[in-house]
C-alpha cells in the first residue's frame, strides 16, 4: 500500500486516483475504518482527537483503487478550530489545486446517531456521492438499541453499510461499494439548510429508519461515578500514574539489567578480538558505547507505550481530560489543551499538534509553549540513567520502588510545571477568556489485543528509528570530536585506557565542553557533561549516548561502574549526588529538541514563540537546576 501524510492540513492527492474523504465525528471509528481499507496503521484510540492531521492511503476497490483521505474528527462543517477548518476547506476544493474529493464516505456512531444528523445535514448538502458508515452497530444492538439500515439508506437516499470497525465487519462491503461510487445513489431532495429545520428533518429520518436509542452503559455510568468524582476521580488518576512508573521500573529492571549485560559483553569482546585502534574505537564506543547504552531502556520505552496505550483505548484517557478540566480552567486553559498535554506524555510533537483542536488562538499558542514541559518518553532514558546512579536498585520506600518513587516525582514536577507556566502565561501575555468545553466520553471497551501491541510497537519503533538515524549520527559524530586531534607520540607510552581518557580530555568536544564551562560549572557541569548537553539538542537520548560512549572509553566491562567514578580534571568526582540532582531537574524544565523547536515553529507560523519557549525553558531549567543543587549541598547530600 501507498501512503502520505500531511500534518499541515494540506491537500494531499495520489496521483490519478479518485479521492474519497472519510468524514466523522471525533472516536467515531473513522482511523479505524481508514487502516482496514488500506492496510495502513494510522494511530487509533478510545478517546476524541487523536487524528489531527489528513492521512492518505490506497485501498484496492474491486479492480481499481481509490485514494482515501482520513480527516479530523468535526462534530459539523461550521468549524471552530484550525482541524475542524481543514475538515471544512478541503470538502470544500478550498485547498490547493487538486479540488474537493470525488467521494465521501460518512462514519457515524450508531449509538449516538441522533447528535450526527447536523453533520450528515451538512455534508449530504455538499451533493457530492456519499456513503454512510454506521458504525458501532454492534453496541448499539447491545444496549438495546436498534436500526433498520436498508429503511435509513431510504430515508436518506443514500448507501448505507453498518459496520464494526475494529473487528473489520462490514469493511469489505464498503470497499465493494467504493469501486461504484460515481453510481452511488443520491439524495431526491437536499436536506434544509436552517439548522432549526434540520433537526425536525433529522426526527423525521429517525424515525422511518425506526431508530431505538440505547440504554445508557450501566458498566460505564458505574465506573464513571467513582473515576469522574471530583476527590476520588482525582484521587484514582494520581495512583494510576504512581502505579504506572512502579511498574515501568519493577518490571523493566530485570530486562535492562540483562540488555546491559549484553552490552558489557559485547563491549568486552571489541575491546579484546579488534585489533585496529580506530575501529575498535568506533565500535565499542561510537556504536555499543553510545547507542548500545540508549537501547539498553528499550525494555522501559515498551512498557511505558504499552502502558499509555492500554489507558487510551479503554477510555480512561478521555476520562482524565474531562477530570482535569476543572484544573486546567484554574491555569484559564480547558479540558481539551490537557488532552494535548497527555499526548506529550509520549512526545511533544504530537502533543502540540493535537492544539489543532483549540478554538482559541491564545489557548493554542499557550498550550505549544508549555507541551515540551510535559515529560516526555524521550526524557525516560536519561531520567532512568540519572536515578541509577542516585538511587540504589535495591531501595525500597514503604515497600515500593525508591526509583519508581523517584521517576513519578520527576514526571508529576513535569506536568505541575507545565500547568503553572500555562496558568502564568494566560494571566499575562496570552490573556483570553475561557471558553466552555464539552466532550463525548465514550464507553469503557476491552481493547482488542492485537489493536494495543501494535499501537505500542509502532510507538516502539519512532524510538528505534531514531536511534538508527538521529542517535547513531550523532554518536558517531561525537565519537570523531571526542578523538580528534589525535595524539599517537603523546600517548606512545601508556596504557590503553590512559591513552583513551588522554585523547578525550584533549579532543575537540572537550574543548568546545570547556568553552561553555562557565556557564554551567555553578550548576556542577564538567566538560563531559556539558558536551552531551550540547548534543541532545538532536534528541535528549544523545544525553545518554555521549555519557555512554565515553564510559566505554574507559571501561568497556563495566561502563555503569567507569560513569560512577568519573572524574573532572581536577580528580574529582563528577557525578555526585548534588549534580545528579541538578541534571535531573535541568531536563525537566529544558527544551532539548530541535525537532519539536521545528514544529512549534510550523505550527504557530513564526520564529517568535519556539525562541521564546526555548529561552524561557533555558532560564528556568538553569535557576531551577541551581537552586536544587544548592539545596542538596546544603543538606549535605
Amino acid at each position: 500500500m501507498t501512503a502520505c501524510h500531511d500534518d499541515g492540513g494540506g491537500a494531499v492527492a495520489v496521483a490519478g486516483m479518485a479521492r474519497i474523504a472519510l468524514v466523522g465525528s471525533p472516536n467515531a471509528g473513522k482511523t479505524s475504518i481508514f487502516n482496514h481499507l488500506t492496510g495502513l496503521r494510522a494511530k487509533i484510540a478510545n478517546y476524541p482527537g487523536v487524528t489531527v492531521g489528513l492521512s492518505v492511503g490506497v485501498a484496492k476497490a474491486g479492480d481499481v483503487e481509490v485514494a482515501v483521505q482520513d480527516l479530523p474528527g468535526t462534530y459539523s462543517l461550521d468549524p471552530i478550530s484550525p482541524d475542524e477548518q481543514v475538515v471544512a476547506d478541503l470538502l470544500a476544493g478550498e485547498i490547493g489545486d487538486a479540488g474537493g474529493p470525488d467521494a465521501i464516505v460518512l462514519v457515524a456512531d450508531a449509538t449516538t446517531l441522533h447528535r450526527s444528523i447536523l453533520l450528515v445535514a451538512q455534508v449530504l448538502r455538499l451533493d457530492l456521492p456519499c456513503l454512510l458508515a454506521l458504525s458501532m452497530t454492534d453496541e448499539l444492538t447491545a444496549r438495546g438499541g436498534g436500526i433498520d439500515v436498508d429503511a435509513l439508506s431510504t430515508a436518506l437516499g443514500i448507501p448505507v453499510v453498518a459496520v464494526v470497525a475494529n473487528r473489520g465487519v462490514g469493511i469489505d462491503t464498503m470497499r465493494g461499494e467504493l469501486a461504484s461510487f460515481d453510481r452511488w445513489q443520491r439524495p431526491p431532495i437536499l436536506p434544509p439548510s436552517d439548522n432549526d429545520a434540520v433537526g425536525a428533518w433529522g426526527r423525521s429520518v429517525l424515525d422511518a429508519a425506526g431508530y431505538v436509542a440505547p440504554q445508557p452503559d450501566r458498566r460505564t455510568r458505574g465506573i464513571d461515578a467513582v473515576v469522574l468524582h471530583p476527590l476520588w476521580g482525582t484521587a484514582i488518576f494520581f495512583t494510576v500514574m504512581f502505579c504506572f512508573f512502579q511498574v515501568v521500573f519493577t518490571v523493566a529492571a530485570p530486562l535492562q539489567e540483562w540488555v546491559g549485560r549484553g552490552l558489557g559483553w559485547l563491549g568486552g569482546a571489541v575491546s579484546d578480538h579488534v585489533g585496529n585502534y580506530v575501529v575498535r574505537g568506533l565500535l565499542g564506543q561510537g556504536l555499543i558505547g553510545g547507542v548500545g547504552t540508549v537501547l539498553q531502556f528499550i525494555p522501559q520505552i515498551v512498557l511505558l507505550f504499552l502502558l499509555i496505550a492500554l489507558l487510551e483505548n479503554v477510555g480512561y484517557m478521555s476520562r482524565a481530560a474531562f477530570l482535569m478540566d476543572r484544573v486546567m480552567a484554574a491555569t484559564g486553559l480547558e479540558g481539551r489543551a490537557f488532552v494535548a498535554m497527555l499526548s506529550s506524555f509520549a512526545c511533544a510533537i504530537p502533543g502540540i499538534m493535537a492544539t489543532r483542536t483549540l478554538p482559541s488562538s491564545r489557548d493554542r499558542i499557550a498550550t505549544i509553549i508549555t507541551a515540551p514541559l510535559m515529560t516526555c518518553s524521550a526524557r525516560l532514558p536519561v531520567f532512568t540513567l540519572l536515578v541509577g546512579l542516585l538511587v540504589s536498585p535495591q531501595t525500597r520506600w514503604g515497600g515500593l520502588s525508591a526509583q519508581g518513587v523517584a521517576m513519578f516525582a520527576l514526571y508529576l514536577g513535569g506536568g505541575t510545571s507545565a500547568l503553572i507556566a500555562a496558568s502564568v502565561f494566560k494571566s499575562t501575555i496570552l490573556r483570553s477568556d475561557l471558553l466552555p468545553f464539552t466532550m463525548e466520553l465514550p464507553p469503557y471497551r476491552f481493547p482488542s489485543p492485537k489493536s494495543v501491541l501494535i499501537t505500542m510497537w509502532d510507538s516502539a519503533k519512532v524510538f528505534l528509528r531514531k536511534a538508527g538515524t538521529i542517535i547513531l549520527g550523532t554518536s558517531l559524530v561525537l565519537w570523531v570530536l571526542l578523538n580528534l586531534p589525535a595524539r599517537a607520540a603523546e600517548t606512545a607510552h601508556m596504557s590503553t585506557t590512559d591513552a583513551t581518557a588522554f585523547v578525550m580530555d584533549h579532543s575537540y568536544a572537550a574543548d568546545v565542553g570547556k568553552a561553555i564551562g562557565p556557564v554551567f560549572a555553578p550548576l556542577g557541569f564538567d566538560w563531559h557533561i556539558n558536551v552531551a548537553l550540547l548534543g541532545s539538542f538532536s534528541a535528549r537520548e544523545v544525553f545518554v549516548s555521549t555519557l555512554g560512549q565515553v564510559s566505554a572509553a574507559t571501561s568497556p566491562d563495566d561502563p555503569h561502574e567507569a560513569l560512577v567514578s568519573m572524574a573532572d580534571d581536577e580528580g574529582r568526582r563528577v557525578f555526585t549526588a548534588p549534580t545528579v540532582i541538578a541534571l535531573m531537574v535541568y531536563f525537566v524544565f529544558a527544551l532539548q529538541c530541535m525537532s519539536t523547536v521545528a514544529v512549534m515553529r510550523r505550527e504557530t507560523n513564526s520564529w517568535r514563540w519556539p525562541a521564546f519557549a526555548w529561552c524561557y525553558m533555558f532560564v528556568l531549567a538553569w535557576a531551577m537546576a541551581f537552586a536544587a543543587r544548592s539545596i542538596a549541598v546544603g543538606l549535605g547530600a
